[in-house]
């Protein structure tokens, strides 16, 4: 089997990216050009000749770009850009004409948009809207928040066959205005592409990428649909981003290439039996928001092509661009030179600029005119349960190198560790009377610019986990990220209930309405739609992820049903629930149905785990007599 070697070239800079916001167009000439947008607006196309960057076109809208997608005729090349900035979706020709402006009807911001020939799918966090020539023909209202979409090639489905994925951890897929049906996939589906950039042969299989890190193809049935594979995230690595199909390894087969959020880009290649194989990882510091294949820096050398939350677009290039000279390493490209030189220059530029806005602002600061602010800098930020390890991950990215970032919880919660983890950790004395249990401060080393923390909870304990974040900037400012501990915060959705395990019950009668009860669970549970769920009553399940326990939740007007093996989950619901219904005044009627042998059933599922923490803590009490 060849082995990969790709080298990293830096193309340019943008401003922050959203996921999905790059895009390579079909190969014209000798080299593809690519199209990228920012959160500042502004879309820039480019090429390189020569090793240098030459701009194709560019283009600004008034808000941010939250998608670049490529369209064009139904069967022919996808040679035209598709932004979505707001709830406007613009489209350009390959050389920078602007032959389509269109204002949605949507009533929030497009997150998601997919173009099939002149069907034109857009999403806002709930609602999916489908446009045919501009025209609404179909319109979905989601349960829970859509991630992303996409629409399996019309030209083998007969038909806009709409998928979407949502964060309770399903693909839901349309036939009209009509849900069709779900199909349960194991995380959050953020990301989703075709396998093979054609669904396959029959045009029915779809790629999807999970928050916990996770890659699987799923053939979509007429009516049920089928698991082909799923990666697990073994290692540990970050949430997927981005997803794509390229010939990277020049085999003739197409590989899969994959972008995490902690920085890692992989390839996989496919074995005879269709499994993904693992073929090489490049190790990035930002989280990568886009990766496409294509030809771009050389003639016949095909490369990775990523872009950065912090907006660095680079390649990671098949070229062998340093040669072997003894014990040094010297450039092999002549045009390398040039380029050095010109960044030489475009240093010199930037740091006369530096120099020029620091003289402004001394010269405005001393003014007795003038009136302080505080600049706003934007965080990337993630709190995700992980549900190998029962833990949450704290991801903070900053676009300017982080400083310090101290973090302080009302409730007590343990800070495990990060093997990617660079900070050094200083804890200071804290007084839990007064209602402080953690206060850490991690200092980072420079140029760090995303930090991941791991933290763990306690059920039943429950409060907010504040991260103070400073970055490296004149003058120094800091901003505040809240993430609530919820009473049951180590459990997760899911879509299966045991009904052979014994049960406890809980069921709480009473004058409150759906809505009162929906946020009461909100307030108590992760992972729950913020929007009351439409129709006259609800239905959630979940699963511990530290104990593998469930919890049913069934809730109309007057009357919520809980169902759980675990006897300590209906406890804290019972607490906490009574707790809400008193700060609202509202009078609740408490009854319970506690089954004994489901106190035998948790403690045989709580045993095996126990026993390997007694058999760990004898194994470290050997290890001084070993040394």
């Amino acid at each position: 089997m060849m082995e990969l070697n790709l080298t990293r070239v830096d193309y340019l800079q943008a401003g922050i990216t959203s996921p999905k916001t790059l895009q390579i167009l079909p190969l014209t000439g000798k080299t593809q050009k690519i199209a990228v947008g920012d959160n500042d607006g502004m879309l820039h196309c480019f090429g390189l000749r020569k090793g240098q960057v030459q701009t194709v076109f560019q283009a600004s809208s008034s808000n941010r770009l939250s998608r670049v997608v490529l369209g064009g005729h139904a069967g022919g090349a996808r040679d035209r850009i598709f932004t979505a900035s707001g709830t406007e979706v613009n489209a350009y020709t390959k050389k920078g004409k602007k032959f389509l402006t269109f204002t949605t009807n949507m009533s929030e911001p497009i997150v998601s948009m997919y173009v099939e020939g002149t069907d034109l799918l857009t999403c806002g966090n709930f609602v999916f809207n489908h446009y045919r020539d501009c025209k609404d023909v179909n319109y979905f209202l989601s349960n829970d928040k859509i991630n992303d979409v996409l629409c399996l090639p019309a030209d083998k489905r007969n038909g806009i066959t709409p998928i979407l994925a949502c964060q309770d951890r399903v693909l839901r897929v349309l036939q009209g205005s009509e849900l069709l049906y779900e199909a349960e996939v194991p995380g959050p589906p953020v990301v989703l592409e075709l396998y093979g950039n054609n669904a396959g042969e029959d045009g029915n299989e779809i790629l999807y990428g999970t928050s916990d890190g996770r890659v699987g193809l799923l053939q979509i049935g007429p009516l049920v649909p089928n698991n082909r594979w799923e990666l697990a995230n073994e290692k540990r690595g970050g949430g997927i981003l981005c997803l794509d199909n390229y010939d990277i390894i020049g085999d003739g087969i197409l590989d899969l290439l994959v972008g995490r959020d902690d920085g890692q880009v992989e390839v996989y290649s496919y074995d005879e039996t269709d499994e993904p194989v693992f073929r090489y990882s490049y190790s990035g510091n930002e989280s990568i928001t886009s990766v496409k294949g294509g030809i771009v820096g050389s003639p016949d050398f095909p490369e990775i092509v990523c872009c950065t939350y912090a907006g660095w677009v680079f390649a990671l290039t098949t070229e062998q661009l340093t040669k072997e000279a003894g014990p040094q390493q010297v450039i092999a490209d002549a045009a390398a030179v040039a380029k050095i030189e010109n960044l030489k220059s475009e240093l010199d530029d930037l740091q006369k600029k530096v120099s020029d806005e620091r003289d402004k602002y001394q010269q405005t600061a001393n003014s007795k005119t003038a009136v302080s602010a505080v600049p706003l800098f934007p965080i990337g930020d993630k709190f995700v349960l992980n549900k190998d390890d029962a833990s949450y991950t704290l991801s903070l990215e900053l676009q300017s190198p982080i400083d310090n970032i101290l973090l302080q919880s009302d409730v007590p919660v343990d800070l495990l560790d990060v093997e990617k983890n660079s900070a050094v950790v200083s804890y200071s004395a804290c007084n839990p009377e007064e209602g402080n249990f953690l206060l850490a401060t991690y200092r980072c080393q420079a140029n760090t610019t995303r930090l991941e923390l791991k933290v763990r909870s306690i059920e039943g304990q429950y409060g907010t986990l504040q991260a103070y974040i400073t970055p490296r900037t004149q003058p120094k400012t800091c901003q505040v990220k809240q993430y609530p501990i919820k009473p049951l915060s180590l459990h997760q959705r899911t879509h299966t209930f045991d009904e052979k395990r014994p049960h406890n019950r809980l069921t709480l009668k009473g004058q409150f309405s759906l809505a009162e009860v929906h946020s009461w669970l909100l307030f108590c549970l992760p992972e729950l739609p913020e929007r009351t769920p439409a129709g006259d009553s609800a239905n959630f399940q979940f699963a511990s992820t530290f104990l593998d326990t469930q919890l049913d939740c069934i809730y109309r007007r007057g009357e919520a049903v809980f169902r759980s093996d675990n006897v300590s989950t209906i406890s804290i619901l019972k607490d906490v629930l009574s707790k809400e219904a008193t700060k609202k005044k509202i009078r609740l009627d408490i009854s319970y149905d506690i089954n004994e042998d489901s106190i035998n059933h948790t403690l045989r599922m709580i045993h095996p785990k126990l026993e390997y923490q007694l058999l760990l803590a004898k194994k470290v009490q050997l290890i001084d007599a070993l040394k």
